[in-house]
């Protein structure tokens, strides 16, 4: 499942990334396309979160929404174009989960599923397991307990109270932990392992 959250290849980004300035400029057929080639991947990212099938369909198409609204906000400089929009279907999947009261921690312990999924896209499987190979690599350089904070963070949607309540740590401890974490993956991805 992790690797269906993966960046596609650089030449489906490079894609993508037209797309996106183009639906930016008000070109549907432009943003219709982007959907297909997009809201599979964008779906699992919200059925993660969301896994009431009916709200997660709605946080797709919340999310659709908002990518269509924002598009032209897009910066290919702050990473690629599947990354910023898993990253608001992520964030509406969970303001959805918020509003309906349903805790994510309530959910089985996502940990162990990480590693069961394939890339999305059969073209980029090369370059997408060097991805997550590189990811892996860095995520396992990490002790564990920050490893899990970080995969229940930002791969399950956990929020920071989650967290805390989890691990019996203060809220503010961890989001220290988290933004030391990902510096340090930031870091090690690159390339200062």
């Amino acid at each position: 499942m992790l690797r269906k959250n993966l960046a596609s290849s650089t030449s489906s980004s490079d894609g993508l990334a037209a797309l996106l300035t183009r639906a930016g400029a008000g070109d549907r057929d432009a943003f219709e396309r982007l959907y297909a080639r997009t809201s599979a991947k964008l779906f699992g990212v919200i059925c993660r979160i969301c896994p009431n099938r009916e709200l997660a369909k709605e946080g797709l198409q919340e999310s659709y929404v908002i990518i269509w609204q924002k598009a032209d906000t897009y910066d290919p400089a702050l990473g690629s174009p599947i990354a910023w929009m898993a990253r608001i279907a992520r964030n509406r999947a969970i303001d959805l989960r918020r509003l309906r009261t349903e805790r994510i921690s309530d959910l089985s312990d996502p940990i162990d599923d990480y590693d069961e999924a394939s890339p999305a896209d059969p073209a980029s499987d090369a370059e997408q397991n060097e991805e997550l190979r590189r990811l892996e690599r860095c995520l396992d350089g990490l002790p564990t307990d920050r490893k899990d904070m970080i995969l229940l963070a930002y791969y399950s949607g956990w929020s920071r109270e989650e967290l805390a309540e989890k691990f019996s740590r203060p809220v503010n401890t961890v989001k220290t932990v988290l933004r030391r974490s990902l510096a340090l993956l930031r870091e090690c991805l690159d390339g200062g392992d």
